[in-house]
């Protein structure tokens, strides 16, 4: 074969090889199964960030919020931050004596979170008061990032870090090569989620919107800090979302993605406005790969949200048929 013959035959090669490459780049959520919802997806952030489109929306508009649980990472048998919750008052049962009758630690205690909540959001409230404060941000950080390194999910027997969704891993990804800033607005603790957003979902600390209790600066040992006190301060739920929007972000965003009643208003704010708008729910339809589950569920109901998804135009996103696979193959 000559030098030209042999140029030829590698440039064939090449133009046989290219059609696959580009096949493969030009799919940014290759999770997702093709199919409506994720036209939609592709749709709207093509009309958003198209120079020269009427939807045309400048960078620095570009704001799409995320719920965290449920909607980026498994929210069953129970919130993440419950597990915690157990484990912390389990930790500190033997300098309560009194917690053994009184609810709902008793409750916690025995691991019954059911009963735990049945008291509402201020029995809740109480004991997230009695173990998550009395300590330094910098010391409540440490046992976040340090419970979350042994902690895990009770059915898949992998670190709750790595019980994330690939598929909205993909999208927070693409989302911010098309410019898009992304935030979580969660009813989370603020302070429990920061430590490790940023190394799961590429989402930095500043860009994390949730629930908090009060603080206080203080002088201390020759140095200073700040005290987590044993009051509520804001819960990031509901008709809170949109206010912790305000609050911290001071912007409405274009886009929202959430998977629960939790998470109505927050959509409802986002689309109300003018201009090319998306709002996203994750509904929870695979109980083979994760979890079923939607309007009786006493943890992330979707039942209000999941009624007005069709007359708003919000896409509802069906997990067992969009998405390709759920969790990523290794832990983050």
């Amino acid at each position: 074969m000559t030098s030209t013959q042999r140029r030829l035959c590698s440039l064939a090669l090449l133009l046989a090889w290219l059609p696959s490459a580009s096949a493969r780049a030009a799919d940014d959520l290759p999770s997702w199964n093709d199919g409506p919802n994720k036209r939609a997806i592709l749709d709207f952030v093509s009309r958003v960030t198209t120079a020269g489109s009427p939807d045309f929306v400048r960078p620095q508009d570009r704001l799409a919020t995320f719920d965290n649980d449920g909607t980026l990472w498994c929210e069953q048998p129970n919130y993440v931050q419950a597990f915690f919750l157990i484990d912390r008052v389990r930790a500190l049962a033997d300098q309560h004596p009194e917690w053994k009758t009184k609810e709902p630690f008793a409750a916690l205690l025995k691991g019954d979170m059911k009963a735990a909540v049945s008291g509402g959001e201020h029995g809740i409230a109480d004991v997230v008061s009695a173990t998550h404060a009395g300590m330094t941000t910098d010391q409540f950080e440490k046992l976040v990032t340090d419970w979350l390194a042994t902690a895990r999910h009770p059915r898949f027997k992998r670190p709750f870090t790595a019980c994330v969704y690939q598929p909205m891993l993909e999208l927070l990804i693409y989302l911010r090569s098309k410019g898009f800033t992304t935030f979580i607005v969660s009813g989370g603790g603020i302070d429990f989620m920061r430590p490790w957003t940023n190394r799961v979902y590429g989402i930095p600390t500043q860009q994390v919107v949730g629930s908090s209790i009060k603080a206080k600066f203080q002088a201390r040992n020759g140095g200073f800090e700040i005290e987590r006190l044993p009051q509520i301060d804001f819960v990031d739920n509901g008709p809170g979302k949109p206010l912790g929007i305000q609050r911290f972000i001071g912007r409405r965003p274009i886009a929202a993605f959430g998977n629960s009643d939790g998470d109505l208003q927050m959509l409802q704010w986002t689309t109300a406005a003018s201009g090319a708008r998306l709002g996203l729910i994750v509904h929870h339809t695979d109980a083979e790969r994760e979890y079923a589950y939607d309007r009786k569920s006493p943890v992330g109901t979707l039942d209000v949200a999941l009624d007005q998804a069709p007359e708003r135009g919000w896409v509802v996103v069906d997990m067992k048929s969009d998405w390709k696979t759920i969790f990523p193959p290794a832990a983050p």
